[in-house]
């Protein structure tokens, strides 16, 4: 014992005579350990996904695959049969839950509110385990007008949880009607895939239910509770001989109905189930259409990769520092040694000093990642804390993690230290021998690493810049979005007039809302898919979207809101037609209703550019429902504007639910994930720049002692400090180089991969791995210089005084 106690006085006394290095050193160690921390606790989030209801292993969501022109699809999208009609008459299935994702107007005192919701059917609570905190949850979704809150969701609007029994005014039609709180639950987990705040019953008419057509409406989610004994693969084959059965008939109705040809391949499709724990982290059949919180898995596998190379650099540091330190260590070594000190007690002696250090890392560690979750949950997208580690699992993780990080850092250093001949270490006649390969070799995986992020992260930038910045082919600047659903065009028409009036409101477009996708036929006999927009004269001159052939729908000819169409140069081209002003559109669903093409618009990117553009229509057709409003406004006049516009919204239309939205806010939103990558990445290549530096710095040091009687005789034979310099320095920007030479065609592979699944991308080309290479050399050079310039300034006479 009186042994351990004097390792740890010597341990602590070295600590504190080499400040620089012990901070380095410790520095290094917490920023990985806290890195691998949030890691962990990322990794947990998601594996622990939808794992905490009961009926979890048994849980399944129906989901369809088709073949479509050779490419296989999936879609976990279902419509109001499938549920029941495969619990009905498949074996092995015990109950099915379908969820709708919705809105609907809330109206509280005289204020009007959209909110998002779930209808679910009644059985929702029973087979899925939210837990309740007040009310029945076999019973509390039987009656039409009952909702169900959560406890956040009913302090909000009561003030309190305690809301079973109040009312809420919903809107159906024209009419608040109130509905009755029936239950209140806990919040929802961040780890579920369902998330919600209000619950309402799904609804669904007898005539809906009998209807054949209603197997191919795809609007909804369906999951099915199956017996513990069930086969997935049985259920699934049974599931899909009753649906060729049941929908045969229908299916081939449909086809004649909307002109599928037989050269599209048409088929019915082949259901199967996904189990729910999977739904998550599936790149197939993510969570969507009301569920929430998809995943990549290669999120999880890029953070855990960059926070494994970190910890590895770390440990690397840690060995490179403690290794060109031992030189000033030598003498107490051989002093240790001829006073009989084994070697077994100096490896004991090193180890326990690395042990040390890591303890006093992790401590640092835990607080860093702590100050830094705040930014790591932005980075992930996530609502982590660390009493999340809490966790019986982790914790013996995170000791096996330090009793590894220990042993890494140490081992090496302990078994280079302890076996220093005496004789040499007295005697001053010690010299650190050989090319060092080891350390280089690690040098150079560091910045090759770095390097190759540095790169990655240049990539990301572009592709993003060039995202953001490319010409749409419309002009997003200045137009507000306002949202009015179901609204007819002559009501449309008086309260656009009425927006015109103010001087300061340029335009105003009124649209269909969201996206509308239909297909038909045309006059040659091929069929076409496209997206299908409804909008009034104005639309093409707000948007300044050009017009390459034929004329604009106009007031001047009545006949445009019946039967014209305005079609994309996509359109065109997929249609096959030559000269498209004149030629027709039919729509089979419509009765064979034809329209005519009466002019061209220039292609625009209407979606994001991580989508292609599609073929489209415009039509003015009067059934046909407005449901947004393009508000171009003057520039610097926004404040004024939209007072006005809300102003003038609240006199049409007191009871809905008024918001906006820029167009060019809501366009960069499409780039949300580009840009959380684009953060993930550079946060990744400052990390390993960052670590790999003090990794190269510690090589310098060693080095420099190496060399130092080397750089004596240089300087009294007349050698200059900036030729001394150059000399320490060129070492090290031969491995930086060696680096870059292993990094750039990795990154060029990886980042060109990436780049593959954008259909409009930037060009891979030279100055980006230019750019990345002088940074990476300049960072390198500076940190090694240092050092270098240091160790050329010293004074000559203190290294050749024992020669």
């Amino acid at each position: 014992m009186p042994m351990f106690k004097n390792y740890f006085k010597i341990a602590l006394r070295n600590l504190a005579r080499n400040k620089v290095y012990a901070f380095i050193n410790i520095a290094g160690l917490a920023i990985g350990l806290a890195c691998a921390m949030l890691i962990l606790l990322y990794v947990k989030d998601e594996v622990s996904f939808d794992r905490f209801h009961h009926n979890g292993p048994n849980l399944y969501r129906i989901a369809l695959k088709s073949v479509h022109h050779g490419s296989e699809y999936q879609d976990g999208n279902t419509g109001l049969l499938q549920g029941p009609r495969f619990t009905q008459n498949v074996t092995g299935i015990k109950s099915f839950v379908r969820i709708q994702s919705g809105s609907r107007d809330f109206k509280k005192g005289t204020e009007v509110e959209s909110r998002d919701l779930l209808y679910v059917d009644s059985n929702f609570l029973s087979v899925f385990t939210f837990r309740l905190t007040d009310g029945d949850a076999k019973n509390c979704l039987r009656q039409p007008h009952s909702v169900v809150l959560t406890r956040d969701e009913a302090k909000k609007q009561f003030g309190t949880t305690a809301a079973v029994g109040k009312f809420l005014l919903l809107r159906e039609d024209s009419l608040f009607v109130p509905y009755k709180v029936t239950a209140v639950t806990d919040n929802c987990p961040q780890n579920s895939s369902i998330q919600y705040k209000i619950l309402l019953p799904f609804k669904e008419n007898e005539a809906d239910a009998k209807n054949n057509d209603n197997w191919f409406s795809f609007f909804l989610n369906t999951f099915v509770l199956l017996d513990d004994h069930a086969n997935p693969q049985t259920v699934s084959a049974q599931m899909q001989r009753f649906y060729e059965k049941d929908a045969a008939e229908v299916f081939k109705a449909i086809n004649i109905k909307y002109g599928t040809s037989e050269s599209e391949d048409a088929q019915m499709g082949t259901y199967f189930l996904q189990p729910f724990r999977e739904m998550h982290m599936s790149t197939t059949l993510p969570a969507q259409n009301g569920l929430q919180n998809a995943s990549n898995p290669m999120y999880a596998y890029i953070l855990s990769g960059i926070a494994l190379f970190v910890l590895l650099i770390a440990c690397i540091n840690f060995v490179n520092l403690t290794v060109a330190r031992s030189v000033r260590r030598a003498k107490e070594i051989g002093i240790r040694k001829v006073v009989g000190s084994e070697r077994r007690q100096l490896v004991i002696q090193f180890l326990g000093e690395s042990f040390l250090l890591c303890a006093i890392a992790f401590i640092l560690a835990i607080l860093l990642a702590q100050i830094i979750l705040p930014f790591f949950n932005e980075l992930s997208n996530k609502k982590l804390a660390i009493v999340y580690l809490l966790d019986a699992k982790l914790i013996a993780g995170y000791i096996a993690l330090f009793l590894l990080t220990g042993l890494l850092a140490g081992f090496y250093p302990a078994l280079v230290l302890s076996g220093y001949k005496p004789v040499e270490t007295l005697y001053s006649r010690f010299n650190l021998k050989g090319k060092s390969y080891l350390q280089k070799s690690l040098v150079v995986l560091q910045f090759t690493l770095a390097s190759f992020l540095i790169i990655a992260t240049f990539t990301i930038y572009s592709q993003f810049n060039y995202l953001t910045k490319t010409d749409l082919g419309y002009d997003d600047s200045n137009i507000v979005m306002v949202n009015k659903d179901n609204l007819a065009h002559q009501r449309a028409a008086i309260f656009k007039a009425e927006l015109l009036k103010y001087p300061d409101i340029e335009y105003v477009a009124p649209k269909n809302s969201g996206s509308w996708m239909t297909g038909a036929k045309l006059d040659n006999d091929s069929s076409i898919s496209f997206a299908w927009e409804t909008v009034d004269e104005s639309y093409l001159q707000t948007l300044k979207i050009p017009l390459l052939q034929g004329r604009n729908f106009s007031a001047d000819f009545p006949s445009d809101s019946v039967n014209s169409v305005l079609v994309n140069e996509t359109f065109v081209k997929k249609a096959g037609w030559k000269n498209p002003v004149g030629r027709s559109v039919i729509f089979n669903y419509q009765n064979n209703k034809v329209y005519q093409v009466i002019g061209v618009v220039k292609d625009h990117h209407f979606a994001a550019l991580n989508q292609k553009i599609a073929p489209q229509l415009f039509t003015m057709k009067n059934s046909n429902p407005y449901g947004t409003f393009y508000i171009k406004i003057r520039p610097n006049t926004a404040a004024r504007s939209l007072e006005y516009i809300q102003k003038i919204f609240k006199q049409f239309f007191p009871l809905s639910p008024y918001s906006y939205v820029f167009k060019n806010e809501q366009n960069l939103r499409s780039y949300e994930s580009e840009a959380r990558w684009k953060q993930i990445i550079l946060f990744g290549a400052v990390l390993t720049i960052f670590i790999s530096c003090i990794g190269l710095f510690g090589l310098s040091v060693l080095s420099a002692q190496k060399r130092t009687k080397e750089i004596g005789i240089r300087k009294v034979l007349g050698a200059s400090v900036q030729s001394i310099a150059a000399a320490l320095s060129k070492d090290f920007i031969k491995l930086v180089m060696i680096a870059l030479i292993i990094a750039m065609p990795l990154a060029w592979l990886a980042a060109g991969k990436w780049l593959e699944s954008y259909p409009y991308r930037i060009t891979l080309s030279w100055p980006i791995f230019v750019s990345a290479a002088v940074l990476v050399v300049m960072i390198a050079l500076c940190t090694v210089s240092f050092q270098a310039i240091k160790a050329a300034f010293a004074n000559p006479v203190k290294s050749l005084r024992t020669e």
